[in-house]
């Protein structure tokens, strides 16, 4: 069977910004990580990812691997750099894939311009379509979207919801102005 004809398990953890769902593989790689309250994104980007991948799989409920939720508690715990070792397995176009591999070299604690991140991926001028690799990342806190603001320092968007965005930045160090 090949990696991407794997089954698919979809759990719930818990944690300090509300419970979470994770899709994993057999291989224990997360594949998406969403807020529960945020559902129907999760399975829309699941569907979208798994049309690109050329299949068409609903996860079935099941625990999360031991390793994805004892990375995630230690992460929400202080030891910021948890999530940089966990295994992501993700299906986006070539431009998102680059992206979501950029923003995973955002330490904890610093926050980049999504001009920055365009930068660091090479099309300076891609600022938009950075913005849109940015808001379809499948897989929230690990691959940190939330690390990218805008140029003059706001917030930005984020699909946890500002507030969740705002609770991450502070957890991890940075100062925001109101």
């Amino acid at each position: 069977m090949s990696p991407d004809a794997e089954p698919l398990v979809l759990s719930r953890l818990q944690g300090p910004l509300g419970e979470m769902l994770a899709v994993t593989g057999r291989d224990g790689a997360l594949r998406a990580l969403e807020f529960a309250d945020h559902a129907p994104r999760l399975h829309r980007l699941l569907a979208l990812h798994n049309r690109r991948a050329g299949r068409a799989v609903r996860p079935s409920d099941g625990p999360a691997p031991p390793a994805l939720a004892d990375t995630l508690a230690r992460y929400f715990a202080g030891e910021l750099t948890a999530l940089d070792t966990l295994g992501v397995r993700t299906w986006g176009t070539p431009f998102q894939e680059r992206v979501w591999a950029a923003l995973r070299t955002i330490p904890a604690g610093h926050t980049v311009s999504y001009l920055g991140l365009a930068t660091r991926v090479g099309h300076p001028s891609a600022v938009r379509a950075v913005a849109m690799a940015n808001a379809a990342n499948p897989v929230g806190i690990v691959v940190p979207c939330h690390r990218v603001i805008a140029t003059g320092g706001a917030l930005g968007g984020y699909a946890g919801g500002t507030e969740r965005k705002r609770w991450l930045l502070a957890h991890e160090g940075v100062s925001l102005a109101r």
